[in-house]
């Protein structure tokens, strides 16, 4: 048996407990990098850096994330081959959940998984817009509607290129499972949606309820990708180019969105 299958199958006995491990490791992650990108705005007691320094730096770790996510979406590529170690983990991984999950956990997560539907993310969209238009929010109303609805399209057009099979689920369950399987578009579109929501929001409440809105958002879609692996109707890796590719848009359409409402302030 190979690593990555004994890995897998591991995974799998004990998939709850790995999803807590993940969300907790998340959380920790998302709280140190906000933490320490705080403490270099301040300039490290010699007073806080000016606007455009800071909005230089923001760039700078956009760049970075958008980087990042495009390696791991290129090394998720590979788990299309099954010869592959990633493709081989995906096969384990699956076989693995069909053993162990309850029926109540696939339920728990059948429930989650319609945060990512279409249908939901649509409402969620024109609420959203509808809101910010009667707050006189043109602008930004425009930006959300195009950050969420890109990701849509760009989301149909990947899975149009790589033409992934679905894996084979034997629950009765009924949940969102047709088209192409890869990249996750539950994922993609809970990362670019609750995410983009998260910055829509945080430019109305006060600072404090900035990292709390950043984990929220960073569970919501962790969850709803997780539960898409769960019910067996994503593969591993379908979930992390999501992740992936969904991450690779928001920051780019965050980034520009912030350089244009920087460069639009009277000078």
């Amino acid at each position: 048996m190979s690593a990555e299958t004994h890995i897998a199958q591991w995974l799998g006995a004990h998939a709850t407990t790995a999803f807590f491990v993940t969300l907790a490791t998340l959380w920790l992650v998302v709280i140190g990098a906000w933490l320490l990108l705080e403490r270099v705005e301040r300039g490290r007691g010699r007073g806080p850096l000016p606007p455009e320094r800071i909005l230089i730096l923001r760039m700078l770790l956009g760049f970075g994330i958008a980087v990042g996510a495009g390696m791991v979406f290129a090394e998720m590529v590979e788990a299309l081959d099954v010869s592959r170690d990633m493709g081989r983990f995906d096969l384990a991984l699956t076989d693995a959940l069909r053993l162990h999950l309850s029926p109540a956990t696939l339920q728990m997560f059948a429930l989650v998984t319609r945060l990512g539907n279409v249908n939901t993310l649509t409402v969620l969209c024109i609420v959203v817009a509808v809101l910010l238009l009667y707050v006189s929010q043109r602008r930004l109303a425009l930006a959300w509607v195009l950050v969420v609805a890109g990701n849509g399209a760009l989301n149909v057009l990947l899975k149009t290129v790589f033409e992934r099979v679905r894996p084979v689920r034997e629950h009765s369950l009924q949940v969102s499972d047709t088209g192409w399987s890869f990249p996750s578009g539950h994922s993609s579109g809970s990362v670019v949606a609750y995410g983009m929501l998260a910055y829509v929001v945080m430019r109305f409440v006060p600072a404090r309820w900035h990292l709390p809105l950043l984990l929220l958002a960073a569970s919501l879609a962790l969850t709803v990708g997780f539960s898409r692996v769960f019910l067996q109707v994503h593969f591993l890796s379908d979930v992390l180019a999501g992740f992936a590719s969904g991450l690779l848009w928001l920051t780019i359409c965050i980034s520009s969105t912030e350089w244009l409402r920087r460069n639009d302030r009277p000078r």
